[in-house]
């Protein structure tokens, strides 16, 4: 299983505009991608609710999972939204 963990960068959090675009990301993959703050249970990366539910904030360090081809791939790329300022 590939993983990344990741510092989230917006004044916002993953709140909002970032959070819509990392799920909206993380749907289009054809296999289960979870999102978890550092040391908690991890939930599903392609539903909002469960993203916004984690209430991740700024400077918050959330570990990004996923397994299947191309993964790394989309890791990167989920990686990148959430760190964007």
């Amino acid at each position: 299983m590939a993983e990344r963990t990741v510092s989230v960068a917006s004044e916002v959090g993953l709140h909002a505009r970032p959070a819509a675009t990392f799920v909206q990301t993380a749907a289009k993959a054809p296999f289960d991608v979870t999102i978890a703050k550092a040391g908690g249970a991890p939930v599903s990366a392609k539903s909002i609710l469960s993203v916004l539910a984690l209430d991740v904030r700024q400077g918050e360090s959330i570990v990004i999972s996923a397994e299947g081809e191309g993964a790394e791939e989309l890791l990167d790329e989920l990686a990148k939204i959430a760190s964007a300022p």
